[in-house]
């Protein structure tokens, strides 16, 4: 496509903040259900608790706007200071699961993620952006929606920053459509560490696509990166790599990106094909029960948009409202 898109998505910096559909604030009454929500057993599945009407029309109305709208919301008030760390935990998957289907973020099959500083050496084969506290990058998660519970917010540092890749297609259509094109061939992204349940090292997919009309943006540089080091790849081409570094440089540019910084009870989701995301490097308080702690959640939406055929290899599925994204769990083959 050659023209700019129009879309609710495609906003401008703090334009965001301004949005209705941006800052949503649970109601005393919604709180009130919040903390009255039961799991009687320990085993109890978050599918089997029944939402309160008001909590589940909110909701709905969430996943609607992360689709249709600006691709992201802020929803605040949610009682973390009034849950225990593992009530909060069911109480935010069940909340999610009203958006979207939880899918697993690692090879262990967890639908829940711990976002900290684990305190892992460079080189720790364990390590990922989010289990380190130094700044990260814009990109993409694999899944249609992110969530974020914010349990404990770092003592400095950690801000929230969000861009529409919506708006940053219209930028470099206007600036250089010769690099927008190569943003729209395939880049190699290699498996990342900790993906142990996928058979592939490597895929292929692009950083914007169309498809049946639908726009889509998935950027994760770090593992383009790492996938252009294989000497079975080769080096990077040179009008590729331009493209990525005026993506990254518009991307920073503080009249384009929203920032603000995520408080205790305060769940952020983010519509992955919509915006790229990025933290601020954060410092802890010295005190371990201080330290900055996000729960994270992978989601695929019922609502969501066909992808290009390209993305099956890493996302499974590329039909509208299919099951997709996440990792597979590692299977143990038996030695018999």
């Amino acid at each position: 496509m050659s023209k700019p898109l129009q879309h609710p998505a495609a906003w401008r910096g703090v334009e965001l903040l301004s949005r209705p559909d941006w800052r949503q604030q649970l109601t005393s009454d919604e709180v009130f259900d919040i903390r009255g929500l039961q799991f009687p057993h320990e085993a109890t599945l978050a599918e089997s608790i029944v939402l309160p009407a008001a909590l589940g029309t909110r909701m709905a109305a969430i996943q609607h706007d992360l689709e249709q709208g600006s691709g992201a919301v802020m929803l605040k008030g949610f009682p973390v200071d009034n849950l225990s760390e593992e009530h909060a935990r069911k109480v935010f998957r069940l909340l999610s699961q009203h958006v979207g289907t939880p899918v697993s973020q690692s090879a262990e099959g967890e639908l829940v993620f711990s976002v900290r500083d684990e305190g892992f050496a460079e080189n720790d084969p364990r390590a990922r952006g989010p289990n380190t506290r130094k700044k990260l990058s814009f990109h993409t998660d694999r899944c249609d929606v992110i969530a974020f519970l914010c349990l404990k917010q770092a003592r400095v540092g950690g801000d929230n920053e969000v861009v529409s890749s919506m708006t940053l297609y219209n930028e470099i259509l206007r600036q250089r459509p010769d690099l927008l094109a190569e943003l729209m061939k395939p880049y190699w992204y290699q498996r990342h560490n900790v993906d142990l349940g996928n058979e592939k090292s490597c895929c292929r997919q692009p950083i914007f696509s169309f498809h049946d009309g639908h726009f889509a943006g998935s950027f994760l540089r770090v593992l383009i990166e790492r996938a252009y080091q294989n000497p079975d790849i080769g080096p990077m081409p040179e009008p590729q790599r331009e493209a990525l570094d005026l993506l990254e440089t518009i991307a920073c540019d503080p009249a384009l990106h929203a920032r603000f910084r995520q408080e205790p009870g305060d769940i952020l989701f983010l519509n992955n094909w919509v915006t790229f995301h990025r933290r601020t490097e954060f410092e802890d308080d010295p005190n371990p029960k201080q330290k900055r702690h996000i729960l994270r959640i992978w989601l695929s939406v019922p609502n969501s948009r066909p992808l290009h055929p390209l993305f099956k290899d890493n996302y499974g599925a590329t039909e509208a409202g299919a099951l997709r994204g996440g990792m597979k769990k590692r299977t143990t083959r038996s030695t018999k």
